[in-house]
């Protein structure tokens, strides 16, 4: 009897410990004015991003979801409206899989929508495969495609006043590593056929998510225009939907008991977006609604520029 009252003791003590540190949740406390102010949402249409979007439609905000299935889209539009009453939630297709999709969803954002005051670089996932254009999967879909919009929407973004650039990193750029010169050649950050590589390679998307907020910052400095990145917690999502059967058999009973809702996860993002006075924070990473100190490898200026330089030869842009 005695045993089994202490396993139950420190199992509590287990759970206890992890929901206060790991899976620690926060809220956000911003309340900065959205009416009439216009977001665009990469990713828009499920987890995070949807929980965001909710947020902010909810706040009277202009809400752009660009998805790549319009389906879903429009599924989550109708909920979203149905939530908050709002009328003002829209989808453009985007694929950020393919450069050429990137530049259609700008083009057409730009012929018809006059401002952008928030751009939310949410989506992501972890996968094996190529993108249309050849590059690694991660690679082009949680990096080279935001850095491509986030390029392209920047004139729009200065020309609002007080634009944010919000990325969806992860803590788990801290076991991130980056070539830039092999990208060039092999145009990936890792593949292979077992789950572990391509998890690899996505704390490498990752780790580009961190040094592109990082270079990003000192390229607007001077400019109306900040940006971040954040760790959104371990958030129950789709991202891992390409594991193995096994894996999943294994997360998910863990992921119903220690991982946060996707609202829990959404609130570093909405900090981001709505914490007035962070201004002078730009370029910095935010986790649990607070600033937080990076590893070296994750402000590395050289690194952050090398990764820059290449993501512009890569997209075509010099």
């Amino acid at each position: 009897m005695f045993h089994l009252l202490l396993l139950a003791a420190v199992v509590l003590g287990g759970y206890v410990f992890l929901t206060r540190t790991l899976f620690k949740s926060s809220k956000c406390k911003g309340n900065a004015a959205m009416v009439g102010k216009t977001v665009v949402i990469t990713g828009g249409n499920t987890g995070i991003g949807k929980a965001t979007a909710l947020h902010l439609a909810r706040k009277g905000a202009r809400v752009i979801l660009a998805c790549r299935n319009r389906d879903k889209a429009e599924l989550a539009i109708a909920d979203i409206q149905q939530e908050t009453g709002s009328t003002d939630v829209l989808f453009i297709q985007l694929d950020l899989a393919s450069l050429k999709s990137v530049r259609c969803f700008t083009e057409k954002f730009l012929k018809t929508e006059s401002r952008l005051d928030l751009l939310i670089n949410n989506a992501g996932l972890v996968a094996d495969g190529r993108t249309e254009d050849g590059f690694g999967i991660e690679f082009g879909v949680n990096h080279l495609g935001h850095f491509l919009l986030t390029y392209l929407l920047m004139e729009r973004l200065t020309e609002a006043g007080g634009g944010r650039v919000v990325t969806v990193s992860s803590m788990a750029y801290r076991w991130g590593r980056i070539d830039p010169e092999a990208l060039v050649v092999n145009r990936h950050l890792g593949t292979g056929r077992y789950s572990w590589q391509f998890f690899h390679a996505y704390c490498n998307s990752k780790l580009c998510n961190m040094l592109f907020t990082h270079e990003l910052a000192k390229r607007l400095k001077g400019s109306n225009v900040t940006c971040y990145s954040v760790h959104p917690g371990v958030v129950r999502t789709g991202l891992s939907r390409n594991v193995s059967l096994w894996q999943k058999v294994f997360i998910e009973p863990i992921a119903r008991l220690l991982f946060l809702d996707p609202e829990a996860g959404a609130q570093t993002t909405l900090h981001c977006c709505l914490q007035e006075g962070i201004e002078p924070l730009s370029g910095r990473y935010f986790s649990c609604c607070a600033v937080e100190d990076v590893t070296p490898r994750g402000r590395d200026d050289v690194m952050a520029r090398k990764l820059w330089d290449v993501s512009e030869r890569l997209c075509g842009l010099s």
